[in-house]
């Protein structure tokens, strides 16, 4: 493992314990050895992601600010010489897909066997190539911690198909695209290109998404760290069993705005127009939570320039600021932060209230990601963060909250 040690900084940041990665990185080779009688695989990792700024934009072709995390999904891999694709996930059942068939099939779909046959299909619908390999993988992205683990594993489904079969020849972007390709289209859920992109890319980045085929990358090299914070994700542990509705009502109604113009999505309206027109609108669609949401995109998307601005210079004390202001405009406007349909489920609110109290000015407190229910993200003091973890486990329960670093590497083959 010694061969890893140089690599850990760059995904790991600047806290971890060499000797526990040692471990983990030894037991998946040794793991791979036992299901599949290779003693030298090839290892590779896909990090989670951060949401930092752009709630909710990205669907309406808005821009974004996201950034990997150092909890990932890692894979040790042999290639096949036949068509099949094997990947045993730790605590799943094994996926065994034939990729000489690529035809999407509904009993798949929500299936990670949907999203390795889509990945391939991206990969030759672009004259690239493709064949069998088989994998075990471990991860430290828990599902539902709003960190996107489902993205993870697709950004490292098209690495390795990139790296085994056409000499890593794709940068993370393109990944990202047919992350997105076969979620949409063979897993079946209408996602954006956030999650993937922020999972393939490395680091942190502005994401404008005015054009969706080709969205323009902003990279920004800080450390939250160095400025004295520590990011920390806190889970409330509320379910996500339905709230499909709460989520996918978030688009359609900012596009109501939007169609009121003519127009497909919010990025394609004017600002001034829209607020000219408010009255108009108001009394075309008959939807103020409509409005609302629609102000908070084209705030949020402004928030985003000024938030990359203060990143860009180092102004850790301004970054804070906009972050407190977007996540007021989540609660307040776009109104993710509890279900309308229940009420009574409110633990988001209640982390943000108890962050508050226990920062006491200091620091920054938002949702983090769809919002509804799940995590809320803080800009914690170093000084109170001991104290802050303990009060969040006080009211979710023990191992609720994690510190976050930034990752600096991509997805990639790190051996």
């Amino acid at each position: 493992m010694e061969a890893l040690h140089s690599t850990y900084p760059g995904l790991y940041g600047k806290e971890y314990d060499e000797k526990e990665m040692d471990a983990r990185f030894g037991h998946l080779v040794e793991k791979h050895k036992e299901m599949f009688g290779k003693t030298d695989p090839a290892i590779f990792s896909a990090a989670g992601r951060t949401e930092i700024g752009g709630n909710h934009t990205d669907h309406n072709l808005g821009k974004v600010i996201g950034g990997s995390v150092n909890l990932d999904t890692i894979g040790a891999v042999s290639k096949r010489s036949d068509s099949r694709v094997i990947i045993a996930s730790e605590g799943f059942p094994v996926v065994d897909v034939d990729i000489s068939d690529l035809s999407i099939k509904d009993g798949e779909k929500n299936g990670t066997d949907s999203l390795v046959r889509g990945i391939a299909k991206a990969f030759l619908d672009r004259g690239m190539n493709v064949g069998g390999w088989e994998a075990n993988t471990t991860t430290r992205v828990l599902g539902g911690s709003g960190l996107s683990s489902s993205a993870a594993i697709e950004v490292l489904i098209a690495e390795i198909f990139d790296s085994l079969y056409n000499s890593d020849s794709l940068p993370p972007i393109e990944l990202a695209k047919m992350g997105k390709y076969a979620e949409n289209v063979y897993f079946g859920k209408p996602s954006g290109l956030l999650d993937q992109a922020c999972c393939a890319q490395g680091g942190i980045v502005g994401i404008d998404f005015r054009d969706s085929d080709a969205p323009v990358l902003t990279p920004i090299d800080i450390s939250f760290e160095d400025y004295g914070y520590t990011m920390i994700i806190t889970d409330t542990r509320g379910s996500h069993a339905d709230l499909t509705g709460e989520y996918a009502a978030i688009p359609p109604e900012m596009r109501e705005v939007a169609a009121f113009y003519g127009k497909q999505n919010l990025r394609e309206v004017s600002f001034q127009d829209f607020i000219r027109d408010m009255r108009s609108i108001r009394e075309r669609i008959g939807n103020d939570r409509a409005l609302l949401r629609a102000y908070h995109f084209f705030t949020e998307n402004k928030r985003v320039d000024f938030m990359l601005q203060t990143l860009k210079e180092g102004d850790i004390d301004g970054f804070l600021a906009f972050v407190e202001e977007s996540g007021n405009s989540s609660f307040r406007f776009l109104q993710n932060v509890y279900p309308s349909s229940s009420p009574q489920n409110q633990g988001l609110s209640l982390a943000i209230a108890l962050s508050e109290e226990i920062l006491q000015g200091e620091g920054a407190v938002r949702v983090h990601g769809g919002g509804f229910a799940g995590t809320v993200q803080a800009y914690v003091p170093e000084g109170l963060v001991g104290t802050y973890i303990k009060g969040m486990e006080s009211l979710f329960g023990p191992g609720c909250s994690m510190k976050i670093a930034i990752r600096r590497l991509p997805v990639s083959r790190i051996l």
